[in-house]
């Protein structure tokens, strides 16, 4: 039996064919920023004349968001271009598709960075709720000595292993 060795990446795949982390990261900060707005798949991709399946594809990085297509859902989803890379781990943002031949003649480097890899908070159930709540406080002077609350108290030593 022959086997046969993955093929070259193509269109900003993974060597392996799979959706590129970038993308995902990308769907991922769509699909963050849509749910904090409060607005549904099907919405989304009405305003942007779409189907709710691509949508849905779009925010899986199953299907990779061109330029104009982001410019689109950075208007409706009222966000700058840069929020849709915003907080992208290390080890994603190394993932682009000129690094792949990086990677393919150096793996250690790559399997080092995947050590260093922490699943991101922006994409907790937590947060979006947290972040929803928030917005929700009518008393935005009293709102913004939550929000300098809670950075003193994450840049506090007393912060940490105490619960």
């Amino acid at each position: 039996m022959i086997k046969i060795a993955p093929k070259k990446s193509s269109r900003g795949r993974t060597p392996l064919g799979e959706p590129n982390p970038i993308d995902v990261h990308v769907g991922n900060r769509i699909r963050l920023r849509r749910t904090l707005l409060g607005m549904s798949q099907e919405r989304l991709a009405s305003l942007l004349g779409l189907t709710f399946q691509q949508v849905q594809k779009y925010e899986r990085g199953m299907n990779r968001v061109g330029a104009s297509r982001l410019w689109d859902i950075s208007k409706v989803l009222e966000a700058p271009i840069s929020f849709f890379y915003e907080d992208m781990d290390k080890v994603v943002a190394n993932q682009s598709p000129r690094m792949f031949s990086a990677v393919e003649s150096a793996p250690s480097a790559l399997q080092e960075d995947e050590a260093d890899y922490i699943s991101d908070p922006m994409q907790k159930q937590e947060t979006i709720e947290l972040v929803k709540a928030y917005y929700k406080i009518p008393n935005r002077k009293a709102a913004r000595h939550l929000y300098d609350l809670i950075i003193a108290m994450s840049k506090s030593s007393y912060s940490s292993d105490e619960e």
